[in-house]
């Protein structure tokens, strides 16, 4: 076996939550084809915690996304970059920011650059790469970089205490929320408190999951199904899988959340609208159904709750 050339590698991958779940695959790849090289993510800071115990990373930097004006975050940024002694990146973010880093490093430190910058040196070279899904774009990417097994998401190395949420034998995750800016892309929330209040007949807990901002949601479900449970806002990235572990199912929007409990191979069903297309963003996992209609008010509890296949 030849010896790897590279000893110090970066990575890179901002977010959001939902690419950073579709990236646990790539991570692995990474990590597998270079065993013995230290290897430093830079992420943001919602996602530190939650990856540091993946043993995907050596060391995770924290980028503060500075604003165009921000000069002097700026150059701290360029000097760290520059400090570091990366012989290889992979830019798994791919965008206009995260390739404008590769013009930091200049041409003096420049690494062996996976990603979309021009002039890179591994570039992704698919003109149709903005038209196919995460998961085969970052496949095809790392291949053309010379890594040519990428596994799916494993989220068996994460570790939570959820027994502190006191939850039932059996439970329904629904995700009911999603971006503020997108409410398009939300099933409305009656639907999902008449699912919940099914689910409870059948002795099922429905557990609502979302953000601290997403409790009125949640408070609407269990005005209407008092065996409901709300944890908005007190869910880590973590709890989340590991709740997706031991839940029977779970149904939700196109939202950040839903990645991590299909990742974890709870059977799940997501909801699309028009304002999204699952070709390109579908979560992905071992027991996946998608529903899609151009107007989410369309789609009937009763279709949903067919769809659901407890375990």
């Amino acid at each position: 076996m030849v010896d790897d050339p590279h000893k110090n590698i970066l990575v890179i991958k901002l977010g959001a939550f939902g690419d950073i779940v579709l990236a646990l695959g790539p991570f692995a790849a990474i990590r597998q084809h270079h065993p013995d090289a230290k290897i430093t993510l830079l992420t943001t800071a919602a996602f530190e915690a939650f990856l540091e115990p993946s043993n995907y990373f050596d060391a995770i930097w924290i980028d503060t996304r500075p604003a165009l004006w921000q000069v002097p975050k700026w150059l701290e940024l360029k000097s760290r970059l520059r400090q570091g002694g990366f012989s290889r990146v992979y830019d798994m973010q791919t965008s206009d920011r995260s390739s404008w880093y590769f013009r930091l490093f200049g041409s003096r430190y420049s690494p062996e650059w996976s990603g979309i910058a021009r002039g890179c040196s591994h570039p992704h070279a698919n003109p149709d790469r903005d038209f196919m899904h995460s998961i085969e774009r970052q496949d095809e990417q790392l291949a053309m970089a010379g890594i040519s097994s990428v596994p799916p998401a494993d989220l068996s190395w994460v570790t939570a205490d959820t027994k502190r949420f006191d939850l039932a034998d059996r439970f329904v995750l629904l995700i009911p929320g999603g971006a503020p800016h997108r409410l398009a892309k939300r099933w409305p929330v009656k639907r999902y408190a008449a699912l919940a209040h099914g689910l409870a007949d059948q002795g099922i807990q429905p557990v609502i999951l979302g953000s601290a901002s997403e409790a009125p949601l949640a408070q609407d479900i269990v005005s209407t199904c008092s065996l409901a449970r709300d944890l908005c806002g007190q869910t880590a990235l973590a709890d989340i899988a590991v709740l997706a572990r031991d839940a029977v199912g779970a149904v939700g929007n196109d939202t950040g959340p839903i990645h991590m409990i299909a990742a974890a191979n709870c059977p799940t069903v997501v909801l699309f609208s028009a304002a999204s297309d699952p070709a390109l963003t579908e979560p992905r996992g071992a027991e996946v159904e998608v529903f899609r209609r151009d107007n989410l008010a369309e789609l009937s509890v009763e279709a949903v709750a067919a769809a659901l296949r407890l375990r």
